[in-house]
């Protein structure tokens, strides 16, 4: 445990040591040519998370290069030569996490009420960001999100935390393997989504109230899995909101928690497609896929001992997940 001073508070930062290992294989009836693949596997190195160690390994053999998209995410570009009935991607890293698990923001003081206005320059710099990406005609989503709004004005951290609780408690977990995200409005009419699809009803919210909101995906570390409401997911997607002053703060309402305090982040995008961990495609039969199989573990490093606190085996359902990807649930 670190301690340290921010804004004259004492704070205590718990560092976490941990393996993180995600296997993805696809298998075919009949030999095919891979196409290139996209993988976004390299956890996201920040002031809260140092990256020790990061590995891919690729069968059958491929040429992989490396390089950084538009919002800073590393990204590996798997290219193929020849045949071949089955592709397996390995992904081990090491790290540490070190995340004050009561965190307390600081927002600036003309950002400290809502509504309140973004800098010429922040509106600028966050562009989409800031744009609800679905069509909402009726302004219904817009309803929807300004009922968390108690009055005007009113607390702004209060208020997203409102929304992010809000979510959660309208909207009921559901593990999902069919393909895609749901609409927000589809979320909000059946009341049940996986974790991605409430993801981004909160980010569309909160773009709906005019805030800057990227969504995230990654590993959830969840050492009370045991006694969970739901399993923890092979990957994980929440959001963050941009609030001048605190920078970008993490709300995650699929576990109705604020900060990342056991969150390890891979990737953010603006939409949900764009943080898929694997995609890509294959020239073969229409019926050559034969099935996919995902095996993810986090493992948490005492000394020489691994504890095994997360994982799951099986083909989870992927942002948007084309013959040959995989995403979160």
């Amino acid at each position: 445990m670190l301690q340290g001073h921010v804004s004259g508070r004492l704070t205590k930062v718990c560092l976490l040591k941990l393996r993180i290992r995600h296997r993805t294989t696809y298998l075919y009836h009949a030999s095919v040519r891979l196409g290139p693949h996209r993988l976004m596997l390299r956890p996201r190195e920040s002031r809260e998370l140092r990256l020790v160690s990061h590995e891919v390994t690729v069968t059958p053999a491929a040429s992989v290069t490396w390089a950084h998209d538009v919002f800073g995410n590393a990204v590996a570009t798997a290219g193929f030569d020849g045949l071949t009935d089955r592709l397996v991607i390995d992904s081990e890293a090491e790290l540490t996490l070190g995340v004050d698990p009561w965190p307390v923001f600081d927002i600036s003081a003309v950002a400290a009420t809502y509504p309140f206005a973004y800098t010429n320059a922040d509106w600028s710099d966050l562009g989409a960001l800031v744009v609800p990406q679905y069509a909402d005609p009726d302004r219904k989503l817009l309803a929807w999100a300004r009922g968390f709004v108690r009055s005007d004005p009113t607390d702004t951290l209060s208020l997203l935390k409102d929304l992010s609780s809000g979510v959660a408690e309208q909207i009921r977990y559901q593990s999902r393997e069919s393909e895609g995200t749901q609409a927000p409005l589809e979320t909000i009419a059946r009341g049940l989504g996986s974790c991605r699809d409430l993801a981004v009803l909160f980010v569309e919210a909160a773009r709906c109230l005019r805030f800057g909101a990227r969504l995230c995906s990654g590993y959830l570390y969840r050492p009370d899995r045991a006694t969970a409401d739901y399993e923890a997911d092979s990957t994980h997607a929440w959001a963050e909101v941009y609030v001048p002053g605190a920078g970008w703060i993490t709300f995650d309402p699929t576990n109705r928690s604020v900060g990342g305090r056991n969150l390890i982040p891979v990737a953010v995008a603006r939409e949900i497609w764009q943080v898929t961990p694997v995609s890509g495609d294959f020239t073969g039969a229409s019926d050559a896929h034969r099935g996919l199989l995902v095996d993810v573990s986090v493992t948490e490093l005492v000394g020489d001992a691994q504890r095994p606190r997360a994982g799951a085996q099986g083909p989870p359902a992927g942002a948007q997940r084309p013959p040959g990807s995989n995403g979160g649930r």
